[in-house]
Parts: structure tokens; sequence; C-alpha cells
């Protein structure tokens, strides 16, 4: 059953601006270790962290919070899959958020959707609550 769903536009050009000005202040406040590694590696940076900035945005939507009640940026990251497939890590608030909207005797899923067409990049986030088999 879906318990969560949220998304996120952003203008990449936003990203570039707010990279230029403010650097490594937004990055720290905003982005995991993970994020800002694999982002810092790409070569189109900003492109890479647009999308996970609107990840975060998407996520905290489909929450039902977006960043009040404890939720906070940091709180989200973007990670992959052992198949590669982009998915969200959830901590501290944003766990705590999550596990209070999980049905009894189920657990959550997190299906993540990222794509960028520039300078619009955009996430899609649908939770879902699954039986928790205890596998």
């Amino acid at each position: 059953m879906i318990i969560g769903l949220g998304s996120d536009l952003i203008d990449i050009t936003r990203i570039e601006r707010t990279l230029a000005r403010f650097g490594d202040k937004f990055v720290q406040r905003c982005f995991t270790e993970t994020e800002r590694v694999k982002s810092d590696r790409r070569a189109n940076r900003a492109d890479s962290y647009a999308k996970r900035y609107a990840a975060k945005e998407a996520c905290s939507k489909a929450l039902g919070t977006g960043f009040r009640k404890g939720v906070f940026w940091r709180d989200m990251g973007v990670v992959n899959l052992p198949s590669g497939k982009p998915t969200m890590a959830l901590t501290n608030g944003a766990a705590a958020r999550l596990a209070e909207i999980t049905p009894p005797g189920m657990k959550p899923l997190i299906e993540l959707s990222l794509t960028d067409e520039p300078p619009i990049a955009q996430a899609i986030v649908i939770i879902s609550a699954i039986p928790d088999l205890g596998d």
C-alpha cells in the first residue's frame, strides 16, 4: 500500500548559482557525505546535486512533513542499491517519521526516480508499506 508520494522539479541553474555563491557551506548543510563524494566526482556536478536536492524535497513531501517536525536535509540521502538503482536512506528525524507512518506488521519500501533534462531536474518518491516477513 502506498503511504506517501512526493515529487519535485528544480531548475539546475538555481543549484549552479547556489554552489557558486555558497560553495561548501551549502553542500555541507544539505547533503550527506556519500552524496558529496558522488556528486563531486561528476563532470556535471550541479546536475548531480540538483537531482539529489529534488529527491530530498520529494521525500520530505512523501513523509508528509516537508522540512519540519524534526526532518532535516541531511536526514535523507540518495544512495544506490547493489543493482545501481537509486533509493533513499533515512536517518534521525526522517527515519522516525517513516517509522511513524508505517503500519504495524509492515516495513517501508522507498522507490525513487531521478531524471534531468537541463535546465530541469526531477525526482519522484513513492513510499510503500509491504508485509514484514522477517527476511
